[in-house]
Protein backbone atom coordinates (compact mmCIF):
# COMPACT_ATOMS: atom_id res chain seq x y z
CA UNK A 1 0.00 0.00 0.00
CA UNK A 2 1.29 3.67 -1.00
CA UNK A 3 2.16 5.92 2.09
CA UNK A 4 -0.64 8.23 3.01
CA UNK A 5 0.14 11.70 2.25
CA UNK A 6 -2.08 14.51 2.89
CA UNK A 7 -1.66 18.12 3.27
CA UNK A 8 -1.18 19.80 6.23
CA UNK A 9 -4.18 21.37 8.42
CA UNK A 10 -5.71 23.12 11.43
CA UNK A 11 -3.97 21.12 14.85
CA UNK A 12 -7.22 22.46 16.86
CA UNK A 13 -9.70 19.81 17.88
CA UNK A 14 -12.50 18.79 14.97
CA UNK A 15 -15.43 20.28 16.83
CA UNK A 16 -13.26 23.68 16.80
CA UNK A 17 -12.64 23.06 13.15
CA UNK A 18 -16.19 22.43 12.38
CA UNK A 19 -17.91 25.43 14.97
CA UNK A 20 -15.26 27.73 13.01
CA UNK A 21 -16.35 26.75 9.31
CA UNK A 22 -20.12 26.99 10.74
CA UNK A 23 -19.59 30.44 11.92
CA UNK A 24 -17.97 31.57 8.53
CA UNK A 25 -16.74 28.81 6.21
CA UNK A 26 -15.27 31.86 3.73
CA UNK A 27 -13.95 33.85 5.98
CA UNK A 28 -11.93 30.43 7.27
CA UNK A 29 -11.21 28.82 3.99
CA UNK A 30 -9.31 31.89 2.99
CA UNK A 31 -7.48 31.89 6.10
CA UNK A 32 -6.54 28.20 5.86
CA UNK A 33 -5.40 28.72 2.44
CA UNK A 34 -3.10 32.11 3.54
CA UNK A 35 -1.38 29.58 5.57
CA UNK A 36 -1.23 26.14 4.46
CA UNK A 37 -1.40 26.90 0.44
CA UNK A 38 -3.69 25.52 -1.82
CA UNK A 39 -4.54 22.18 -0.29
CA UNK A 40 -5.12 21.69 3.35
CA UNK A 41 -7.33 19.11 5.78
CA UNK A 42 -9.66 19.76 8.28
CA UNK A 43 -12.57 18.42 9.63
CA UNK A 44 -15.98 20.00 8.28
CA UNK A 45 -19.31 19.27 9.48
CA UNK A 46 -21.14 16.20 8.29
CA UNK A 47 -18.23 15.39 6.25
CA UNK A 48 -15.64 14.78 8.61
CA UNK A 49 -11.66 14.99 8.15
CA UNK A 50 -11.50 15.95 4.77
CA UNK A 51 -8.66 17.19 2.13
CA UNK A 52 -9.70 21.10 0.70
CA UNK A 53 -8.59 21.62 -2.86
CA UNK A 54 -7.79 25.11 -4.84
CA UNK A 55 -5.05 23.88 -7.28
CA UNK A 56 -6.68 24.09 -10.62
CA UNK A 57 -4.37 21.12 -11.71
CA UNK A 58 -5.59 19.04 -8.77
CA UNK A 59 -9.16 19.85 -9.15
CA UNK A 60 -8.73 18.76 -12.84
CA UNK A 61 -7.20 15.40 -12.27
CA UNK A 62 -10.08 14.64 -9.47
CA UNK A 63 -12.96 15.44 -12.10
CA UNK A 64 -11.72 13.47 -14.69
CA UNK A 65 -10.65 10.29 -12.82
CA UNK A 66 -12.45 7.28 -13.29
CA UNK A 67 -15.62 6.81 -11.07
CA UNK A 68 -14.05 3.60 -10.06
CA UNK A 69 -11.29 5.77 -8.16
CA UNK A 70 -13.22 8.72 -6.82
CA UNK A 71 -17.10 9.58 -7.41
CA UNK A 72 -20.05 10.37 -5.08
CA UNK A 73 -19.48 10.86 -1.03
CA UNK A 74 -21.82 9.18 1.65
CA UNK A 75 -23.51 12.20 3.32
CA UNK A 76 -25.01 13.72 -0.27
CA UNK A 77 -28.61 15.16 -0.78
CA UNK A 78 -30.19 12.11 -2.27
CA UNK A 79 -30.73 11.96 1.50
CA UNK A 80 -33.01 14.35 0.92
CA UNK A 81 -34.25 13.77 -2.67
CA UNK A 82 -34.60 10.45 -2.62
CA UNK A 83 -32.77 7.25 -3.83
CA UNK A 84 -33.73 7.98 -7.42
CA UNK A 85 -32.26 11.35 -8.21
CA UNK A 86 -28.94 11.91 -9.77
CA UNK A 87 -27.53 12.79 -5.93
CA UNK A 88 -27.87 9.65 -5.01
CA UNK A 89 -26.76 7.66 -7.99
CA UNK A 90 -23.35 6.39 -8.69
CA UNK A 91 -21.24 4.58 -11.54
CA UNK A 92 -23.23 2.95 -14.71
CA UNK A 93 -26.79 3.76 -12.76
CA UNK A 94 -25.45 7.22 -12.63
CA UNK A 95 -24.52 7.62 -16.72
CA UNK A 96 -27.94 6.12 -17.52
CA UNK A 97 -29.55 8.09 -15.80
CA UNK A 98 -27.98 11.45 -16.75
CA UNK A 99 -28.49 10.28 -20.09
CA UNK A 100 -31.98 10.04 -20.03
CA UNK A 101 -32.62 13.45 -18.48
CA UNK A 102 -29.80 15.67 -20.44
CA UNK A 103 -32.02 16.33 -23.70
CA UNK A 104 -34.80 18.69 -21.91
CA UNK A 105 -32.31 21.14 -20.53
CA UNK A 106 -30.20 21.37 -23.95
CA UNK A 107 -30.57 22.26 -27.72
CA UNK A 108 -33.49 23.96 -29.36
CA UNK A 109 -35.98 23.13 -26.03
CA UNK A 110 -34.29 25.67 -24.19
CA UNK A 111 -35.29 28.26 -26.96
CA UNK A 112 -38.66 27.23 -26.62
CA UNK A 113 -38.38 27.88 -22.75
CA UNK A 114 -37.74 31.48 -23.40
CA UNK A 115 -40.95 32.80 -24.00
CA UNK A 116 -41.83 31.21 -20.99
CA UNK A 117 -39.42 33.00 -18.55
CA UNK A 118 -39.45 36.40 -20.09
CA UNK A 119 -43.65 35.84 -19.26
CA UNK A 120 -42.77 34.80 -15.93
CA UNK A 121 -40.23 37.76 -15.15
CA UNK A 122 -42.90 40.90 -16.91
CA UNK A 123 -45.91 38.82 -14.47
CA UNK A 124 -43.68 38.92 -11.25
CA UNK A 125 -41.76 42.58 -11.77
CA UNK A 126 -45.58 44.16 -12.59
CA UNK A 127 -45.66 43.74 -8.39
CA UNK A 128 -42.58 45.51 -8.26
CA UNK A 129 -42.69 49.00 -6.13
CA UNK A 130 -41.16 51.88 -8.01
CA UNK A 131 -39.03 54.13 -6.07
CA UNK A 132 -39.23 52.22 -2.76
CA UNK A 133 -36.40 50.11 -1.66
CA UNK A 134 -37.44 45.75 -1.62
CA UNK A 135 -35.66 43.12 -1.19
CA UNK A 136 -35.40 41.11 -4.82
CA UNK A 137 -34.74 38.02 -4.06
CA UNK A 138 -37.72 36.37 -3.11
CA UNK A 139 -39.32 37.96 -6.25
CA UNK A 140 -36.72 35.81 -8.07
CA UNK A 141 -37.47 32.77 -6.40
CA UNK A 142 -41.21 33.55 -7.65
CA UNK A 143 -40.34 33.68 -11.16
CA UNK A 144 -37.17 30.77 -11.25
CA UNK A 145 -39.77 28.45 -9.21
CA UNK A 146 -42.99 29.18 -11.44
CA UNK A 147 -40.71 28.69 -14.20
CA UNK A 148 -39.17 25.28 -13.60
CA UNK A 149 -42.68 23.93 -12.02
CA UNK A 150 -44.41 24.67 -15.81
CA UNK A 151 -40.94 23.73 -17.50
CA UNK A 152 -41.67 20.17 -15.96
CA UNK A 153 -45.15 19.81 -15.37
CA UNK A 154 -46.21 21.98 -18.19
CA UNK A 155 -49.94 23.25 -17.42
CA UNK A 156 -50.92 25.00 -14.45
CA UNK A 157 -53.99 23.45 -12.26
CA UNK A 158 -54.94 22.77 -8.15
CA UNK A 159 -51.76 20.56 -8.14
CA UNK A 160 -49.46 23.53 -9.22
CA UNK A 161 -50.69 25.78 -6.88
CA UNK A 162 -49.70 23.48 -4.12
CA UNK A 163 -46.35 22.77 -5.10
CA UNK A 164 -45.48 26.77 -5.37
CA UNK A 165 -46.63 26.62 -1.92
CA UNK A 166 -45.22 23.57 -0.61
CA UNK A 167 -41.80 23.28 -2.58
CA UNK A 168 -40.27 26.48 -0.29
CA UNK A 169 -40.74 25.08 2.61
CA UNK A 170 -39.44 21.65 1.24
CA UNK A 171 -36.54 22.77 0.65
CA UNK A 172 -36.04 25.52 3.79
CA UNK A 173 -36.20 22.65 6.13
CA UNK A 174 -33.49 20.41 3.85
CA UNK A 175 -31.00 22.85 3.61
CA UNK A 176 -31.06 23.14 7.36
CA UNK A 177 -30.51 19.59 7.72
CA UNK A 178 -28.21 19.43 5.54
CA UNK A 179 -25.74 21.50 6.95
CA UNK A 180 -25.98 20.22 10.50
CA UNK A 181 -26.43 16.54 11.23
CA UNK A 182 -29.70 16.37 13.32
CA UNK A 183 -31.15 13.33 15.06
CA UNK A 184 -33.93 11.59 13.02
CA UNK A 185 -36.44 11.23 16.05
CA UNK A 186 -34.92 14.84 17.61
CA UNK A 187 -38.59 16.29 18.89
CA UNK A 188 -40.68 13.76 17.69
CA UNK A 189 -43.60 14.38 15.66
CA UNK A 190 -42.85 18.25 15.91
CA UNK A 191 -39.37 18.52 14.83
CA UNK A 192 -37.23 18.91 11.69
CA UNK A 193 -37.18 15.45 10.25
CA UNK A 194 -40.88 15.18 10.84
CA UNK A 195 -41.74 18.10 8.98
CA UNK A 196 -39.19 17.16 6.10
CA UNK A 197 -41.00 14.04 5.97
CA UNK A 198 -44.30 15.05 5.87
CA UNK A 199 -43.50 17.41 3.00
CA UNK A 200 -42.14 14.76 1.57
CA UNK A 201 -45.09 12.63 1.46
CA UNK A 202 -47.13 14.93 0.19
CA UNK A 203 -45.62 15.75 -3.18
CA UNK A 204 -44.95 12.17 -3.79
CA UNK A 205 -48.93 12.11 -3.69
CA UNK A 206 -49.15 15.73 -5.85
CA UNK A 207 -46.63 13.64 -8.25
CA UNK A 208 -48.22 10.42 -8.40
CA UNK A 209 -51.44 12.39 -9.37
CA UNK A 210 -49.76 14.51 -11.99
CA UNK A 211 -48.50 11.13 -13.80
CA UNK A 212 -51.76 9.13 -13.54
CA UNK A 213 -53.09 12.56 -15.28
CA UNK A 214 -50.01 12.43 -17.89
CA UNK A 215 -50.07 8.85 -18.82
CA UNK A 216 -53.61 8.95 -19.38
CA UNK A 217 -53.35 11.92 -21.85
CA UNK A 218 -53.89 10.90 -25.01
CA UNK A 219 -51.54 13.33 -26.31
CA UNK A 220 -48.59 12.99 -24.14
CA UNK A 221 -46.64 12.91 -27.62
CA UNK A 222 -47.37 16.13 -28.62
CA UNK A 223 -46.21 17.65 -24.66
CA UNK A 224 -42.92 19.50 -24.28
CA UNK A 225 -42.90 19.10 -20.99
CA UNK A 226 -40.18 17.15 -18.54
CA UNK A 227 -43.05 14.98 -16.73
CA UNK A 228 -44.31 13.95 -20.48
CA UNK A 229 -40.33 13.36 -21.41
CA UNK A 230 -39.44 11.20 -18.61
CA UNK A 231 -42.64 9.13 -18.99
CA UNK A 232 -41.79 8.27 -22.99
CA UNK A 233 -37.78 7.93 -22.12
CA UNK A 234 -36.19 4.21 -22.15
CA UNK A 235 -33.09 3.01 -20.74
CA UNK A 236 -30.75 1.04 -23.78
CA UNK A 237 -32.67 -1.90 -22.70
CA UNK A 238 -35.99 -0.50 -23.36
CA UNK A 239 -37.22 -0.52 -20.22
CA UNK A 240 -38.66 2.51 -18.80
CA UNK A 241 -38.20 4.78 -15.54
CA UNK A 242 -40.32 3.83 -12.60
CA UNK A 243 -42.53 6.20 -10.74
CA UNK A 244 -40.11 6.64 -7.95
CA UNK A 245 -37.07 7.32 -10.02
CA UNK A 246 -39.39 10.02 -11.83
CA UNK A 247 -40.38 11.51 -8.30
CA UNK A 248 -36.96 11.28 -7.19
CA UNK A 249 -35.38 13.33 -10.23
CA UNK A 250 -38.05 15.60 -10.53
CA UNK A 251 -37.73 17.06 -7.10
CA UNK A 252 -34.04 17.14 -7.83
CA UNK A 253 -34.90 19.66 -10.73
CA UNK A 254 -37.29 21.32 -8.90
CA UNK A 255 -36.00 22.22 -5.86
CA UNK A 256 -31.73 22.56 -7.14
CA UNK A 257 -33.45 24.39 -10.27
CA UNK A 258 -34.89 27.69 -8.44
CA UNK A 259 -33.27 28.33 -5.60
CA UNK A 260 -29.69 28.62 -6.96
CA UNK A 261 -30.71 30.75 -10.22
CA UNK A 262 -32.75 33.05 -8.10
CA UNK A 263 -30.00 34.01 -5.59
CA UNK A 264 -27.45 34.02 -8.36
CA UNK A 265 -30.02 36.84 -9.85
CA UNK A 266 -30.44 38.72 -5.89
CA UNK A 267 -26.46 38.92 -6.28
CA UNK A 268 -26.62 40.40 -9.61
CA UNK A 269 -28.77 43.25 -8.82
CA UNK A 270 -26.50 43.58 -5.30
CA UNK A 271 -23.54 44.26 -7.52
CA UNK A 272 -24.95 45.69 -10.47
CA UNK A 273 -26.20 48.75 -8.13
CA UNK A 274 -22.62 49.55 -7.00
CA UNK A 275 -20.93 49.34 -10.15
CA UNK A 276 -22.58 52.23 -12.41
CA UNK A 277 -20.22 52.07 -15.34
CA UNK A 278 -21.51 48.40 -16.00
CA UNK A 279 -24.95 48.44 -15.46
CA UNK A 280 -24.82 51.99 -17.68
CA UNK A 281 -23.24 49.90 -20.53
CA UNK A 282 -25.36 47.34 -19.79
CA UNK A 283 -28.38 49.08 -20.18
CA UNK A 284 -27.17 50.62 -23.73
CA UNK A 285 -26.41 46.77 -24.97
CA UNK A 286 -29.80 45.63 -23.58
CA UNK A 287 -31.39 48.83 -25.55
CA UNK A 288 -29.38 48.11 -29.02
CA UNK A 289 -30.14 44.37 -28.97
CA UNK A 290 -26.85 43.24 -27.91
CA UNK A 291 -25.97 40.95 -25.03
CA UNK A 292 -22.02 40.03 -24.90
CA UNK A 293 -21.51 42.64 -21.64
CA UNK A 294 -24.77 40.56 -20.27
CA UNK A 295 -23.44 36.95 -20.62
CA UNK A 296 -19.92 38.13 -19.26
CA UNK A 297 -21.95 40.12 -16.68
CA UNK A 298 -23.53 36.71 -15.32
CA UNK A 299 -20.13 34.45 -15.67
CA UNK A 300 -18.45 37.56 -12.61
CA UNK A 301 -21.66 37.08 -10.62
CA UNK A 302 -20.80 33.75 -10.16
CA UNK A 303 -17.64 33.89 -10.13
CA UNK A 304 -17.34 36.27 -6.98
CA UNK A 305 -20.32 34.99 -5.72
CA UNK A 306 -20.28 31.53 -5.81
CA UNK A 307 -23.82 30.58 -4.42
CA UNK A 308 -22.48 26.88 -3.88
CA UNK A 309 -19.11 28.04 -2.86
CA UNK A 310 -17.83 23.82 -2.71
CA UNK A 311 -18.41 20.33 -4.14
CA UNK A 312 -17.40 16.63 -2.32
CA UNK A 313 -15.69 13.59 -3.80
CA UNK A 314 -15.14 10.14 -1.93
CA UNK A 315 -11.70 7.57 -2.62
CA UNK A 316 -13.28 4.85 -3.88
CA UNK A 317 -9.86 2.83 -4.66
CA UNK A 318 -7.13 1.39 -1.96
CA UNK A 319 -5.60 4.92 -2.57
CA UNK A 320 -5.74 7.60 -4.92
CA UNK A 321 -2.47 9.57 -6.01
CA UNK A 322 -3.75 13.28 -6.95
CA UNK A 323 -1.23 15.63 -7.72
CA UNK A 324 1.11 15.87 -4.56
CA UNK A 325 -0.96 13.63 -2.63
CA UNK A 326 -1.45 10.01 -1.57
CA UNK A 327 -4.85 9.60 -0.58
CA UNK A 328 -6.61 6.61 1.43
CA UNK A 329 -9.33 4.85 0.57
CA UNK A 330 -12.98 6.74 1.87
CA UNK A 331 -11.34 9.68 2.07
CA UNK A 332 -13.46 12.75 1.35
CA UNK A 333 -12.06 15.65 -0.95
CA UNK A 334 -13.25 19.07 -1.16
CA UNK A 335 -13.22 21.40 -4.03
CA UNK A 336 -13.41 24.89 -3.00
CA UNK A 337 -15.10 26.72 -5.50
CA UNK A 338 -14.32 30.09 -3.16
CA UNK A 339 -11.11 29.55 -3.21
CA UNK A 340 -10.62 28.56 -6.70
CA UNK A 341 -12.08 31.50 -7.83
CA UNK A 342 -9.76 33.54 -5.68
CA UNK A 343 -6.57 32.25 -7.44
CA UNK A 344 -4.84 35.47 -9.05
CA UNK A 345 -3.10 33.65 -11.31
CA UNK A 346 -6.19 32.55 -13.28
CA UNK A 347 -8.30 35.77 -12.14
CA UNK A 348 -6.02 38.82 -12.14
CA UNK A 349 -7.39 41.61 -9.07
CA UNK A 350 -9.46 38.66 -8.16
CA UNK A 351 -11.55 40.23 -5.71
CA UNK A 352 -12.48 42.75 -7.91
CA UNK A 353 -15.97 42.73 -10.04
CA UNK A 354 -14.91 43.40 -13.58
CA UNK A 355 -17.04 41.54 -15.79
CA UNK A 356 -14.77 42.69 -18.84
CA UNK A 357 -12.36 39.75 -17.95
CA UNK A 358 -15.15 37.18 -19.41
CA UNK A 359 -16.11 39.50 -23.05
CA UNK A 360 -15.01 37.88 -26.03
CA UNK A 361 -13.20 35.13 -23.70
CA UNK A 362 -14.76 31.26 -22.50
CA UNK A 363 -14.09 30.56 -18.56
CA UNK A 364 -12.14 27.77 -18.37
CA UNK A 365 -13.63 24.46 -17.70
CA UNK A 366 -11.38 23.42 -14.43
CA UNK A 367 -11.07 27.09 -13.00
CA UNK A 368 -15.22 28.53 -13.33
CA UNK A 369 -16.88 25.82 -12.17
CA UNK A 370 -20.38 27.52 -10.22
CA UNK A 371 -21.82 24.16 -11.28
CA UNK A 372 -19.41 21.94 -10.38
CA UNK A 373 -17.56 19.90 -12.99
CA UNK A 374 -17.15 16.30 -14.26
CA UNK A 375 -19.19 13.67 -14.62
CA UNK A 376 -21.29 15.38 -11.51
CA UNK A 377 -21.56 19.05 -13.01
CA UNK A 378 -25.15 20.36 -12.77
CA UNK A 379 -27.37 18.83 -15.22
CA UNK A 380 -29.53 22.10 -15.33
CA UNK A 381 -26.35 24.40 -15.96
CA UNK A 382 -27.60 25.38 -19.46
CA UNK A 383 -30.96 26.21 -18.56
CA UNK A 384 -30.05 27.97 -15.30
CA UNK A 385 -28.19 30.41 -18.17
CA UNK A 386 -30.80 30.90 -20.17
CA UNK A 387 -33.19 31.62 -17.54
CA UNK A 388 -30.60 34.29 -15.90
CA UNK A 389 -29.84 36.30 -19.09
CA UNK A 390 -33.27 36.15 -19.47
CA UNK A 391 -34.77 37.95 -16.60
CA UNK A 392 -31.73 39.83 -16.87
CA UNK A 393 -32.70 41.17 -20.31
CA UNK A 394 -35.84 41.70 -19.18
CA UNK A 395 -35.17 43.67 -16.32
CA UNK A 396 -32.57 46.35 -17.93
CA UNK A 397 -35.45 46.39 -20.67
CA UNK A 398 -38.19 47.15 -18.53
CA UNK A 399 -37.12 48.80 -15.46
CA UNK A 400 -34.17 51.69 -14.42
CA UNK A 401 -32.24 50.33 -11.97
CA UNK A 402 -30.54 52.71 -9.16
CA UNK A 403 -27.21 52.47 -7.96
CA UNK A 404 -25.82 53.14 -4.57
CA UNK A 405 -23.23 53.83 -2.14
CA UNK A 406 -24.21 51.47 0.49
CA UNK A 407 -21.90 48.99 1.23
CA UNK A 408 -21.43 45.38 -0.01
CA UNK A 409 -24.15 43.28 1.01
CA UNK A 410 -22.91 40.28 3.68
CA UNK A 411 -22.96 36.54 2.50
CA UNK A 412 -25.55 34.42 4.79
CA UNK A 413 -25.33 30.97 5.03
CA UNK A 414 -28.66 29.55 4.25
CA UNK A 415 -28.06 26.13 4.90
CA UNK A 416 -26.82 25.16 1.45
CA UNK A 417 -26.87 28.23 -0.58
CA UNK A 418 -24.94 31.74 0.21
CA UNK A 419 -27.36 34.26 -0.71
CA UNK A 420 -27.00 38.41 -0.11
CA UNK A 421 -27.88 38.93 3.50
CA UNK A 422 -30.34 41.66 2.41
CA UNK A 423 -31.79 39.49 -0.10
CA UNK A 424 -30.03 41.88 -2.85
CA UNK A 425 -32.01 44.87 -1.87
CA UNK A 426 -33.54 47.61 -5.16
CA UNK A 427 -34.77 50.72 -6.19
CA UNK A 428 -36.53 50.51 -9.43
CA UNK A 429 -38.14 52.92 -11.82
CA UNK A 430 -40.24 51.65 -14.84
CA UNK A 431 -38.61 52.82 -17.71
CA UNK A 432 -42.14 52.18 -19.71
CA UNK A 433 -45.80 50.41 -19.80
CA UNK A 434 -44.22 47.77 -22.54
CA UNK A 435 -45.84 45.00 -20.80
CA UNK A 436 -48.71 45.57 -18.68
CA UNK A 437 -49.82 42.28 -16.64
CA UNK A 438 -53.22 42.37 -14.72
CA UNK A 439 -52.54 41.04 -11.42
CA UNK A 440 -53.79 37.45 -10.34
CA UNK A 441 -53.78 34.61 -7.91
CA UNK A 442 -50.40 34.17 -8.81
CA UNK A 443 -48.94 37.61 -7.64
CA UNK A 444 -47.69 37.88 -4.01
CA UNK A 445 -47.10 41.55 -2.41
CA UNK A 446 -43.28 42.70 -2.15
CA UNK A 447 -42.30 43.06 1.40
CA UNK A 448 -40.94 46.56 1.13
Amino acid sequence: MPTVRLPDGPATPPIAQSLEILAGRTRTWRRMHARFGSAFTIHMPRFGRSVVLADPTEIKALFTASTDIVDNIDANLGEFLGPGSLFALEGEQHRKQRKLLTPPFHGRRLTAYEALVEEEAVHEMASWPSGTEFSTMDSMMRITLNVILRAVFGAEGDEFKELRELLPKLVLVASALSAVSVPKRLFGRLGPWARFTSYRRRYDEIVDQLIDYATADERIEDRDDVLAMMLQARYDDGSPMSRSDIADELLTLLTAGHETTATTLAWTIERLRRHPEVLRRLVAEADAGGSELRAATLLEVQRVRPVIDFTVRKVLAESMQLGRWTLPKDQNVVVSIRLLHDNEELFPNARTFDPDRFVGVRPGTFSWIPFGGGHRRCIGAAFATMEMNVVLRTLLRDFTLEPTDARDERTHFRGIALVPAEKGRAVVHRRSALHPIPIDDRTTEVTV
